[in-house]
């Protein structure tokens, strides 16, 4: 990551330990699975590509098991921010994803994720 994106990074990554599939909400096609979370955004690791700069509304499938959360999927209308090739795989991306809005639903579930499903970079 670049210096000028690790200065705008306000709070810590959270890496997500839950199975979390994450989709295009506009062609209801699989783009990946949710690498991380921030109160603000997130990182999606798949098989597809997105452009830069294009705003798109996902939705998350949730765990079934988030306490106080009676939903199975949030849907949020998001910024890619980047994407870049997998290193891990010879053909998947990271994408980095920026909340444009945030509900207080969809700010509860996310919380809800964060509590219960992560630990922190070192």
């Amino acid at each position: 990551m670049d210096e000028t994106n690790q200065e705008r990074r306000a709070e810590a990554r959270k890496k997500v330990m839950a199975f979390t599939p994450v989709y295009n909400l506009a062609n209801k096609s699989l783009l990946g699975f949710l690498g991380d979370l921030t109160m603000k955004g997130a990182q999606i690791i798949g098989e597809k590509p997105l452009q830069v700069g294009a705003q798109v509304m996902l939705t998350f499938n949730l765990p079934p098991d988030l306490p106080g959360v009676a939903v199975e999927h949030m849907d949020i209308p998001v910024k890619v921010m980047r994407c870049e090739p997998d290193t891990n795989s010879k053909t998947g991306y990271r994408l980095g994803v920026q909340f444009i809005e945030t509900s207080p639903e969809n700010e509860a579930i996310i919380r809800a994720i964060l509590e219960r499903y992560h630990f922190r970079y070192k």
